[in-house]
């Protein structure tokens, strides 16, 4: 293993070398080798850390090295706004959930994360952005994780599907109401949407009558 680590480091610093080169003689004006660079340089690190069985480890190593870049980037093209802090968020919950271990697959785990989520973009919501709220994408999304976590556990599939029906329903609402009030459009996305409860109710009722049905026959 030791080899193929030691050829991935040198087929990668020779290979960001290369690029580099190119990208100076070619096109100077703009740094876009450093694109490639990132993952080059995540080969020889993940081979190290998956040799060793270091996986948190990983985690952490791959997590700064990437919110670093963000931050680079962010500094050299668009220093007036600083738009990493939409993206670490995410980034930061891998070594957060990989060091959880078990605990990661908990509701408790999922409640925590999903309301920091929506805490953490709110704020950034109407601190750098007030005039149009924006957050009810991303809490849209995470509310998803508690939400499927607790009916897989209890297996309450049609709950769910009425649960998830009935979220998507005031998600679309509330897009309607704040983008374009004056149009009605969410009704097409919903009534689309109840087509999911109804066909889980009809399946279990129906494979309910043919389980009594073949039980009676015996």
């Amino acid at each position: 293993m030791r080899n193929f680590i030691n050829f991935s480091l040198a087929g990668s610093l020779m290979t960001m070398i290369f690029l580099g080169v190119v990208n100076y003689t070619t096109s100077p004006q703009t740094m876009w080798f450093v694109y490639p660079c990132l993952l080059l340089l995540l080969w020889p690190i993940t081979l190290f850390f998956m040799a060793k069985k270091l996986y948190k480890q990983y985690s952490i190593v791959c997590s700064a090295l990437i919110i670093t870049f963000l931050i680079v980037e962010n500094y050299i093209y668009a220093p007036d706004h600083l738009w990493f802090i939409y993206a670490i968020y995410p980034i930061i919950w891998w070594p957060i959930l990989m060091y959880l271990d078990e605990k990661a697959k908990t509701l408790k785990t999922a409640l925590i994360g999903c309301a920091s989520t929506i805490i953490y973009y709110s704020i950034l919501n109407m601190i750098v952005s007030p005039q149009y709220p924006w957050a009810i994408y991303p809490a849209f999304l995470v509310i998803w994780w508690p939400l499927a976590l607790y009916h897989a556990q209890r297996k309450t599939f049609v709950a769910f599907s009425v649960t998830a029906t009935i979220l998507i329903s005031i998600f679309f609402i509330t897009v309607n109401v704040v983008s374009s009030p004056s149009v009605i459009w969410a009704i097409y996305p919903i009534f689309v949407t109840l087509w999911w409860p109804l066909s889980m109710y009809f399946y279990v009722y129906k494979r309910k009558m043919y389980h009594a049905s073949f039980m009676k026959r015996m």
